[in-house]
């Protein structure tokens, strides 16, 4: 089987690599398997992609750990935010095919693909910024001292991503990691490897050194549990569901203890207070539920309404809901494209389908859309209780529920009462009970009078089982460094 094939889209034509990216180069898996991957539009195949298992992520080791220890750890920290800044600079020179790949291996709309492109060329950029600012700090201990403390790369990274954004977990991952010094072997999820595999080639390209990023195509069975249980790999960082995560940790404690961050699950509460602009907080409610298809671990899927505005919501919530686009992702116009997978399709359609069964009222959608692909109605369940499985498990799809709550302590106490903690959201006019309220939230992230407002200045990671660490700003730089106390006696002669 080759290691290229032209790939046709509806936008364009390029040239898709399949072979795993180990050192440089696009290679065939020991085992010589392929996999296939496929569109969720229409349900077809795209093309074979090279899988790789348990041998192939010894070999990429194996590569990272010969470039940690020479050419890469020749290379200044200005040259590497140089080389970052490079890749991310190739990134928006590709953005239109970019934006393709992860239109047709995703599924999600074309014109929101493009905003994923932008921003994790912008995610590269700032990590390129920070390179050369990793300090660390002098300590005056006593006069016959000199003491000093480094921050050095923990070495060896591996990094495993998910589905819901292909590219811009890939930047979220690989920028901290390669500003502070680190080599890293990555496991794009087995639903979306295509771009991943695109940017290998843009790596190349850019001028990193071999083996300082590796890319295999794989399954987490396989090679995503060989990452998490390897003797010569120092750190993991998994972004994925809360179940994954503890088999990820329990490895790493089983195999060499490494280190370990976790971006989990969600069930985040979205508050809409009774003083609350109600045409802008359903604007914001809306995409913090049905963005990217609601496939996205931060979706806004309890809604806790005041019971003063709780009817009026519903009636513009309703509305706003059946206005979205869902359709081709190929559409510019299209909001709402279909889920990844048959899997994702099923699981979500067995929670609507246990809703309606627990007596949830369905305000609008709760069935398919259309006839062909992985199409979903955006769907609003009312009349629910905190006992249903739809308002305490993370259904990861367009799906959503409204509750009502009598007063701003009850919003808090329904809000926290979850084992997630990944984010949240408050809608006033009141800044006293918008600091109040997020201040009282558990949760990483607390949007007020707005939601999926992501930033990569911005720190983003969970409380309670929503995961360890943090994600993007500066942050997420003490998860790839080492701190080295270095205490020098001064002799006085």
């Amino acid at each position: 089987m080759s290691l290229f094939q032209t790939v046709q889209t509806p936008a364009l034509t390029y040239e898709q690599p399949l072979g795993l990216f180990i050192n440089n180069e696009f290679i065939k898996g020991v085992e010589g398997k392929t996999f296939e991957t496929i569109n969720p539009h229409n349900e077809k195949p795209i093309v074979a992609v090279h899988e790789g298992a348990e041998e192939d992520v010894n070999i990429a080791v194996k590569a990272a750990r010969s470039a940690l220890n020479g050419e890469w750890k020749q290379v200044t920290p200005s040259e590497r935010g140089r080389l970052l800044t490079r890749l991310a600079d190739f990134l928006e020179r590709d953005i239109e095919t970019l934006a393709a790949i992860e239109a047709l291996d995703n599924g999600k709309g074309v014109t929101m693909a493009k905003g994923d492109v932008t921003s994790s060329a912008g995610c590269l950029r700032y990590y390129g910024g920070w390179a050369d600012k990793i300090y660390g700090q002098t300590i005056d201990t006593d006069t016959n001292s000199l003491t000093y403390t480094r921050h050095e790369p923990v070495g060896v990274c591996g990094q495993i991503i998910p589905w819901n954004f292909p590219l811009l977990m890939f930047a979220w991952k690989i920028g901290p990691a390669l500003a502070t010094g680190n080599t890293i072997v990555m496991k794009t999820a087995e639903q979306t490897p295509l771009s991943g595999l695109y940017v290998a080639k843009l790596i190349k390209e850019a001028g990193f050194p071999p083996g300082v990023v590796n890319v295999i195509s794989g399954f987490g069975r396989t090679a995503g549990a060989a990452i998490a249980a390897h003797m010569d790999i120092d750190k993991v960082a998994f972004t994925g569901s809360t179940l994954v995560g503890r088999q990820i940790m329990k490895s790493a404690a089983d195999s060499n203890l490494k280190k370990v961050t976790l971006e989990l699950g969600g069930k985040s509460p979205n508050i809409v207070l009774p003083d609350a602009n109600l045409e802008e907080a359903i604007e914001w409610v809306n995409l913090g539920i049905f963005f990217n298809h609601g496939q996205c671990c931060c979706a806004g899927s309890r809604i806790l309404v005041h019971e003063a505005v709780y009817e009026k919501f519903l009636e513009l919530f309703k509305k706003r809901a059946e206005q979205n686009k869902v359709g081709d992702p190929f559409n510019t116009e299209t909001f709402q494209g279909p889920q990844v997978s048959q899997i994702q399709y099923d699981r979500i359609m067995s929670y609507i389908k246990d809703g309606k069964g627990a007596g949830a009222k369905v305000v609008t959608g709760g069935d398919r859309h259309g006839s062909e692909g992985y199409y979903i109605q955006p769907t609003i369940f009312a009349d629910v209780t905190e006992d249903m499985t739809i308002v305490k498990e993370e259904i990861f799809g367009p799906v959503c529920t409204v509750q009502k709550v009598r007063s701003e302590e009850e919003a808090i106490q329904v809000a926290n009462d979850t084992n997630y903690g990944l984010a949240a959201a408050v809608h006033t006019t009141n800044i006293n009970s918008a600091i109040r309220v997020s201040n009282a939230i558990k949760a990483g992230t607390v949007w007020v009078n707005n939601y999926n407002t992501l930033h990569y200045q911005m720190p983003f990671g969970g409380f309670k089982e929503s995961g360890i660490g943090r994600e993007l700003g500066s942050y997420a730089l003490e998860n790839y460094t080492e701190v080295k106390t270095v205490r020098v006696h001064l002799s006085r002669s």
